[in-house]
């Protein structure tokens, strides 16, 4: 077990608020208001390279993603910002949350702001805080007999790390996945009614389907075959059970995992039924050629 899952297995001792929904979800649910907070940490979710407007707009995607899992309207925000000494940098980090929120018509309400010790990595986090208009899906409702479906692509963002660390500028479409996720914040409120679990995909198909599958108490088996590759990616990475496997546990996504079994609404995403939820616990991975071996790494986890 990670020191990460160790932690957050104390917290839960006295986490007992309904709101906390064990920590085991994406977001805190108090009323019809949807909370959440995401860090992100220089070198370890972005490149010190990486431009500083690009940062500013991941901070805010990945927190507006986890309220797209809950169906909820972004509202406002507080931020915490662990700052370097080099103020050109930080204030085209400030000018890229302006335009971020401005973006996802997100207001900035307040936050605290703190120097880092020299040659000490920047690190940023945001509190989102959204509204739901109805149902809040958990990550702990899926069913045996629920259809297993993504609603985006997968992949995209993980070949985009691997050209920006290797200076490539071509296909953009995959680095821009990379540095400037895009929240499916409207396909979430769509589907809100008609899901019995959601979270986004934030750490790899495979590690979030398999905490899903934990969190609701079933097993998930996964056709690898039918995880949505967009064309840069097939063209990139390939498609065959490596490309796969490689696009499945390398995270950044930001697409949406859901179980149902009623008829979906149509929506602006692309949404692809990947497999089925059983009986039992656990992942399970098939493809054209049988059972598939989980890999030894489902996904991105702190050590």
């Amino acid at each position: 077990m990670s020191a990460e899952r160790d932690f957050i297995s104390l917290l839960r001792q006295f986490a007992t608020d309904p709101a906390a929904r064990d920590l085991v979800d994406d977001a805190a649910v108090l009323g019809d208001l949807v909370l959440t907070h995401d860090m992100i940490v220089e070198g370890v979710h972005f490149l010190a390279g990486d431009a500083p407007e690009d940062v500013a707009w991941k901070l805010v995607a990945v927190n507006l993603s986890d309220l797209a899992a809950k169906g909820a309207v972004p509202l406002c925000a507080l931020m915490g910002a662990g700052l370097g000494a080099d103020q050109d940098w930080n204030k085209a980090f400030a000018e890229g949350i302006q335009q971020a929120c401005g973006h996802f018509g997100l207001s900035l309400v307040g936050g605290d702001t703190v120097s880092m010790p020299a040659g000490a990595p920047r690190s940023f986090g945001l509190t989102a805080i959204g509204r739901s208009a109805g149902t809040v899906p958990s990550r702990s409702g899926a069913r045996p007999g629920d259809g297993v479906y993504v609603a985006g692509t997968i992949g995209d963002a993980g070949l985009g790390l691997a050209l920006a660390r290797s200076g490539a500028t071509e296909p953009a479409a995959l680095i821009t996945a990379y540095h400037r996720p895009l929240p499916l914040l409207e396909t979430g409120r769509m589907l809100a009614g008609a899901v019995t679990a959601m979270m986004d995909v934030s750490d790899g198909l495979l590690i979030d389907a398999a905490r899903m599958a934990a969190a609701s108490g079933t097993a998930i088996m996964i056709d690898l075959d039918s995880i949505p590759l967009s064309q840069d990616g097939r063209a990139c990475g390939g498609e065959d059970r490596a490309a796969r496997l490689a696009a499945a546990t390398a995270g950044d996504d930001y697409a949406l995992l859901f179980t149902s079994t009623l008829p979906l609404p149509p929506g602006p995403s692309r949404i692809t039924r990947i497999g089925k939820v059983t009986r039992g616990a656990g992942l399970m991975l098939t493809d054209r050629d049988g059972e598939v071996p989980l890999p030894e790494r489902l996904g991105f986890e702190h050590d």
